[in-house]
């Protein structure tokens, strides 16, 4: 295979449009198959509790059961969110299900964790939208341990837990990569434009980051020179940290800048919310001819980024084939770009 497929991940398509029928369901599936027949390294699933009208016109499958489904039609492919919503979940419930789909994935888990931002779903849990960063940091204190087979004692502001042990164990924890950081600053952003320090905290004592979708390449440059000072300040390689970039991208093949435009516009707004503009879509998101596009990532790996997640417009898997002809073929990745599987040995922290 040309290129580096090896690090680039497929969405699976798990939104759903109304009047979705058992073909929808099976094309998820055959969906799942073809991502790992064409050689790619894995499939992540997007999680909103409900529709998140800010942002995409469509609803989303359980991400957490959608993985299940896929592990059940693969045997390769690494199987991530991005982001799982932490705060909407219970943290014993949640180490429960994820050490449960690592054992009958056969440890191909990876865990993109972030803290949301739509208030809706907070509201529908009855969970407050301004404890969700502190809820996090209680849920990692308390998953990580358990997802390394430690038995947990903890009493703390949200969660309160004594001599837990939780099985399935499995011979490696799920990774777990935090998503956040800066975004292009915008008045219809649900969160601040910056890389605030409780995120580069989270990021610390796990093992990777994702930059927001919505983060231009300078700043995410700007952002992992900031995050490699911070691991640094706390005496740790920044090289143990994965940079794994979540974007949304549709080919046309066509070397007019303007028919390619005009057809991912009408691609994009199948799934996507039209609240943002055009404008908006096409500073942050993948644009224009298979060049174009090429050079866009090209920007994000010279940024820093290692490894893709790439949202498809369409359940199609024939795009992903352009995909791989077009685009993942001309992406260059500097020798020195660190591994993709880093991996997390059960009870490693405990030995830290």
């Amino acid at each position: 295979m040309t290129g580096e497929i090896g690090r680039f991940g497929v969405f699976l398509p798990s939104y759903v449009w109304q009047g979705d029928g058992p073909e929808r369901a099976r094309g998820i599936k055959e969906f799942a198959g073809a991502v790992e027949d064409m050689g790619f390294d894995s499939l992540f699933v997007t999680d909103h509790l409900i529709a998140a009208k800010r942002f995409y016109s469509v609803s989303f499958l359980e991400p957490l059961t959608a993985l299940a489904v896929a592990a059940g039609v693969t045997s390769r492919v690494r199987l991530g969110t991005s982001i799982l919503i932490m705060p909407l979940r219970h943290p014993v419930m949640l180490a429960k299900e994820l050490a449960t789909l690592q054992f009958l994935s056969e440890n191909r888990v990876i865990l993109g964790a972030g803290v949301g931002w739509n208030d809706l779903e907070y509201a529908a849990l009855g969970v407050k939208k301004s404890e969700r960063g502190k809820r996090t940091d209680e849920m990692l204190d308390i998953m990580i341990p358990l997802l390394d087979g430690e038995t947990v004692t903890h009493h703390g502001e949200f969660y309160s837990v004594d001599d837990l042990y939780i099985e399935p164990r499995s011979a490696q924890r799920p990774e777990i990569w935090i998503g956040g950081g800066s975004q292009l600053a915008d008045p219809k952003s649900p969160d601040l434009p910056k890389f605030v320090e409780s995120v580069k905290a989270r990021v610390l004592r796990t093992d990777g980051w994702i930059p927001r979708p919505t983060c231009p390449p300078e700043e995410i440059a700007r952002d992992w020179r900031e995050l490699q000072d911070y691991y640094r300040e706390h005496d740790r390689d920044p090289r143990e940290c994965v940079v794994a970039h979540e974007n949304f991208m549709h080919i046309v093949l066509t070397n007019d800048p303007d028919k390619a435009r005009r057809e991912q516009h009408e691609a994009f707004l199948r799934v996507m919310s039209s609240e943002r503009g055009p404008k908006y879509l096409e500073t942050v998101y993948l644009f224009g001819t298979p060049d174009e596009i090429v050079a866009s990532l090209q920007q994000r790996v010279d940024a820093g980024v290692e490894y893709f997640m790439l949202h498809t417009m369409t359940p199609d898997p024939a795009q992903l084939r352009s995909w791989i002809d077009e685009i993942i073929a001309n992406v260059k990745f500097p020798p020195t770009a660190g591994p993709v599987r880093r991996g997390a040995t059960a009870g490693a922290s405990a030995a830290a």
